[in-house]
């Protein structure tokens, strides 16, 4: 795993298919559902007819704690899901998997009093990346 400003990165072998079902399975041990996912790549060739390498965005949300950081601000809402990007790499069979990192994320909030939070969700995505 890399360390990135933002958030994690790991390179994996596989197709981003099959990386996308680990990364959706190692989310849901970690108490994650997959609220949206965003296929680029498709959108880019529908609405800008203009080919793309295979890239994901899914919407991760762990309901529990969305709705503990909901409950302390509604506007925190701005902030979620969080982010998790599967795409190809570039170099054949190999996938990217990027998570952004919820500290960093919930730190925009300057809210000092939802840091536990941010902690608890960065572990559980520290755990995520590393189960794939």
């Amino acid at each position: 795993m890399n360390e990135l400003g933002y958030g994690f990165k790991k390179t994996l072998p596989g197709s981003v298919d099959e990386i996308e079902d680990r990364v959706t399975e190692a989310l849901h041990s970690e108490g994650f559902g997959v609220l949206t996912r965003i296929d680029v790549a498709s959108t880019f060739r529908k609405k800008l007819d203009v080919d793309f390498p295979e890239y994901r965005i899914l919407g991760a949300c762990n309901p529990a704690l969305a709705h503990a950081a909901l409950s302390e601000e509604r506007d925190i809402g701005l902030l979620l899901p969080c982010n998790v990007v599967v795409y190809e790499s570039g170099k054949a069979g190999q996938v990217i998997v990027s998570i952004l990192d919820p500290e960093r994320q919930l730190a925009v909030s300057g809210r000092n009093d939802i840091g536990d939070l941010a902690n608890e969700v960065r572990d559980r995505m520290k755990r995520v990346i590393q189960a794939i």
